[in-house]
């Protein structure tokens, strides 16, 4: 399907919100032709979900968890961002994490599981947001079919486009299900870690520095 294809449905590529959020109708009527469609693959697959009392729901389960739970991000809107003076002109680096991370991988539909830390360098004529709102913007962006590579960069652009710090830095290590449990049957211990860095947390090599450190501090804490 191309571009103009796409428009026309009101589609979006599959880490891409929709324009606008879907009302309680429109879930409902997503989750209803999902459940149907999960019903013929059922067929295909030759899995009796009419008589089998294991799958007899689990096409309306599996729909409800992805129009609800796993594709969350893609049909509700951006978590709203509540803001605090910087009454004191703060402009150190501020570091939160572990965030709990979960995602569907967008090549085979598998799990994507770890944390997400997120260091900001706030501007001191600028504000400070909620310390539970990066969790809430990590899994926003989390709730689609994602890559890694693509997730680190929607959350660090998204934090920058709403609070206007001087830097950003997000890393996430994560496990993923679709080289652990298929293909080459990898380690659970196998992680992929990527980072996005912008502005001075970019520029500046003694910030990533700390960021990392702190990183690896929070890492630690969270394991005791």
């Amino acid at each position: 399907m191309n571009f103009h294809a796409r428009e026309a449905m009101g589609a979006r590529l599959c880490n891409e919100a929709l324009d606008e959020p879907i009302d309680e109708i429109e879930r409902a009527s997503m989750m209803d032709a999902a459940a149907q469609k999960l019903t013929e693959l059922f067929d295909v697959l030759r899995i009796d979900h009419a008589n089998d009392h294991n799958t007899r729901d689990t096409p309306k389960r599996v729909a409800k968890m992805f129009v609800e739970e796993i594709l969350a991000g893609r049909y509700t809107a951006p978590p709203r961002i509540t803001e605090f003076e910087n009454a004191l002109a703060y402009d150190q680096l501020i570091v939160t994490g572990p965030i709990e991370l979960r995602s569907m991988c967008a090549h085979h539909l598998m799990p994507i599981y770890g944390s997400a830390y997120v260091g900001i360098l706030p501007s001191a004529e600028g504000k400070i947001i909620g310390l539970s709102k990066y969790d809430r913007i990590v899994d926003y962006f989390a709730s689609r079919l994602q890559i890694q590579e693509e997730l680190v960069k929607q959350i660090g652009q998204y934090i920058e486009d709403m609070t206007k710090p001087r830097g950003v830095a997000v890393r996430i290590s994560a496990v993923h299900m679709c080289k652990t449990q298929r293909g080459v049957r990898a380690s659970r211990r196998s992680r992929m870690v990527n980072t996005y860095y912008w502005g001075e947390l970019a520029k500046n090599a003694e910030l990533k520095r700390e960021f990392l450190d702190e990183c690896i501090s929070l890492d630690r804490a969270g394991q005791e």
